[in-house]
């Protein structure tokens, strides 16, 4: 892999490679590559399920993005800030944003059958790059990650729960 290289850097996160992980972390220039990674994913997924309707498939990268965004800010308040871990946001947002790498594979959730078990395994490998990019950005152990992690899901979790519950009650 030439270090620097996207497809390169999207292989090793894919394949859980740590030094993928540590050399994205370490390369502030590397953001930009990371937001095109979630925006491929994002793409991938639409096509996949472009069952769901067009619109749902254009407006996929934008929610992505965003979701990024506030998942890796999430995850550096609870990782840096209550457990201790050393990263900045930029270092959570390269590492977290190259986890999503398998996600290019949504593109095969259009095939019959293997479309199916594609949108089942892929949630599951895409965490575990999640937790071994948050453990190599945070710099601690596995377990830490692991907790990092759930954390941050039950945080945005509430969040969302509260947020959609009160516009369903019109507050």
């Amino acid at each position: 892999m030439t270090q620097g290289d996207l497809v390169g850097r999207m292989m090793g996160a894919a394949t859980l490679k740590i030094d993928t992980f540590e050399e994205v972390e370490a390369d502030a220039t590397a953001t930009g590559q990371a937001a095109v990674v979630v925006i491929l994913v994002a793409l991938a997924s639409g096509i996949g399920s472009i069952d769901d309707g067009l619109v749902v498939a254009l407006l996929s990268p934008v929610a992505a993005l965003v979701g990024w965004l506030v998942w890796a800010g999430v995850t550096y308040l609870i990782g840096d800030k209550l457990l201790g871990g050393t990263a900045t946001w930029g270092e959570l947002l390269r590492t977290l944003g190259f986890a999503q790498s398998p996600g290019v594979l949504y593109l095969l959730g259009i095939l019959p059958l293997l479309g199916f078990f594609v949108r089942l395994i892929l949630p599951f490998w895409m965490l575990l790059a999640g937790i071994i990019a948050i453990r190599q950005a945070l710099d601690f152990g596995t377990g830490k990650a692991i907790l990092t992690a759930v954390l941050g899901w039950l945080v945005l979790f509430l969040s969302t729960v509260l947020l959609g519950g009160s516009a369903l009650l019109g507050a």
